[in-house]
């Protein structure tokens, strides 16, 4: 199993291969799995009213009557670095009931290196869900260009149940005993059932009240609170991932406090469960055929001259006869683990590890396999699981396993090869028996300010056809610059991407209707 502490968000250019693989796998195995390190710090949930008076920064309202002062001081990660400071904002569990129990907010802040060309603030959320904002600030001058680090004061913060926000917690004993995400037959299906509802209420019992508030609208808040607190009138946002729904949450909420908003790699929050299985599994299935292509006109590929997709097609039925071992760790694979371990190559289009994975499963060899389960250290009573977040934005209701295997044979018909995607299967299984807070809706953005949708041609996570229609959602506000490449995150990848991110947050000019920046390397 892969496990991350934290992970960095960095131009591709300036790290050497060896660590933009590394960082591609971590963040993709936390965008995936989202688990979170299992050394932060613990829960701070509790009851501690407000603090009121007494020397500070500013204190501003937001539009609910809540005030809040943020306080400042030394990041313990960079304590000589004037210009980088941590802090602390107290905030309401529910914000229905602004009265009630609080927990801390983490955030850092990397001040504008040009004070007179400041323009503002600029929100930092790098998605996941449970990826931490803090250490995108504390990191800031190596995840966005310098003129953008000029401009802006740069905020980033750990949403609330993750890393330093009051993290979720959970059994580590009930994780490790986590059923099979795809199951096989009805008694699977509804051992999975009852699975999860043991762990949501393991996971609500360690954790209090903040873990029923986990939803991308109570994440928005949070941030207008920040705001709040800063005495900015306005915020310009970049949005990566699952972070894109808290952008567009906070646009829907609080239109005229947007000055831009850039939302990378976007999810479509309007799809219901039979839409978000099927998009999915097309774009995967796209970016195998991409991947096979890559194959088929480099030499270095450790599967060219190979019938790509016949290969694949013997491993999937080895996995269906129980026949197909990681002979790194003796276990048997099946069709769901071979694919997420295929898939997570996908996030950062790392084709040649990808081949040599397939050589090692077909030949018997020992190879390095993602598991889609979450990690769990056995010598901890206690791990964060970030995973209710998805599960209360997201509603994803199945009828017993005749459905299941509906929602299977419609992925199967728009990817004979990968048969699923990954994603929606693990969590669609994670969710099942959940109620979400923030189910899928049209987005309803009423905003003057122009908006910014960056995507990936081929995304393994978020399908270009959702950012087409999160587009349309947008009306004329809307403007869809794409990427022609594969991979997940598209704004650090080419010189193309990054100067059109970049005069949009500074001038807020957007690029023509059709504008797309060419796949790195072409």
């Amino acid at each position: 199993m892969l496990t991350t502490k934290r992970t960095t968000f960095r131009h591709p250019s300036g790290v050497d291969r060896r660590r933009r693989r590394l960082i591609g796998s971590l963040s993709a195995v936390v965008a995936v799995l989202v688990a979170l390190s299992l050394n932060a710090p613990p829960s701070l949930a509790g009851t501690t009213p407000v603090e009121a008076g007494g020397n500070g920064p500013v204190t501003a309202n937001t539009t609910n009557g809540w005030s809040g002062r943020i306080d400042w001081q030394a990041c313990p990660e960079r304590p000589d670095d004037p210009g980088t400071r941590c802090g602390t904002l107290r905030l309401p569990v529910d914000w229905t009931r602004p009265g009630g129990e609080t927990f801390q907010l983490a955030l850092a802040r990397h001040t504008a290196t040009d004070p007179a060309a400041r323009i503002g603030v600029l929100v930092f959320n790098p998605g996941g869900p449970g990826l931490s904002g803090v250490d995108v600030a504390l990191t800031a001058d190596s995840q966005l260009g310098p003129d953008v680090l000029r401009r802006f004061d740069i905020i980033g913060f750990d949403p609330r149940g993750t890393v330093r926000s009051a993290p979720v917690r959970c059994s580590s004993a009930l994780l490790a005993r986590h059923p099979s995400l795809a199951p096989a037959d009805a008694t699977e299906y509804e051992r999975l059932r009852t699975y999860n509802r043991q762990l949501r209420e393991d996971c609500r019992a360690h954790s209090g009240p903040l873990f029923d508030h986990l939803d991308s609208v109570s994440v928005a808040r949070d941030t207008d609170a920040i705001r709040a607190a800063l005495g900015e009138r306005q915020l310009s946002f970049y949005q990566w991932s699952y972070g894109t729904l808290i952008g567009q949450s906070y646009a829907e909420l609080f239109p005229d406090r947007v000055r831009a908003l850039v939302m990378d790699s976007v999810m479509d929050h309007s799809q219901e469960v039979r839409e978000y299985s099927r998009s999915g599994a097309a774009s995967n299935e796209a970016l195998f055929h991409e991947f096979v292509a890559w194959c088929e006109r480099n030499p270095g590929c450790a599967l060219h001259g190979r019938d790509v997709p016949a290969l694949f097609d013997r491993l999937m039925r080895r996995a269906d006869a129980g026949t197909l071992v990681d002979a790194g760790t003796g276990a048997k694979l099946s069709w769901f683990e071979l694919g997420f371990a295929t898939f997570v190559n996908f996030f950062d289009a790392t084709w040649a590890d990808l081949a040599s994975m397939l050589l090692a499963l077909e030949r018997g060899e020992a190879s390095s396999i993602a598991s889609p389960m979450v990690p769990v250290d056995p010598d901890t009573d206690l791990t964060e699981y970030a995973l209710p977040a998805f599960c209360q934005d997201w509603s994803l209701p199945v009828d017993g396993f005749a459905e299941w295997n509906r929602y299977l044979e419609l992925s199967r018909a728009a990817a004979p090869h990968l048969r699923a995607s990954p994603l929606a299967v693990r969590f669609t299984a994670i969710c099942l028996g959940w109620t979400a807070n923030n189910p899928q809706h049209q987005l309803r953005v009423r905003t003057s300010a122009p908006l910014l949708v960056l995507n990936g041609r081929y995304d393994p996570a978020t399908p270009y056809d959702g950012a087409q229609r999160v587009v349309r959602q947008l009306g004329s506000q809307g403007h869809l610059l794409t990427y022609e490449g594969s991979g997940h995150a598209s704004y650090p990848r080419t010189e193309c991407t990054r100067r059109q991110v970049e005069r949009y947050l500074i001038t807020r000019t957007t690029p023509p209707v059709g504008a797309s920046c060419p796949a790195a390397g072409v």
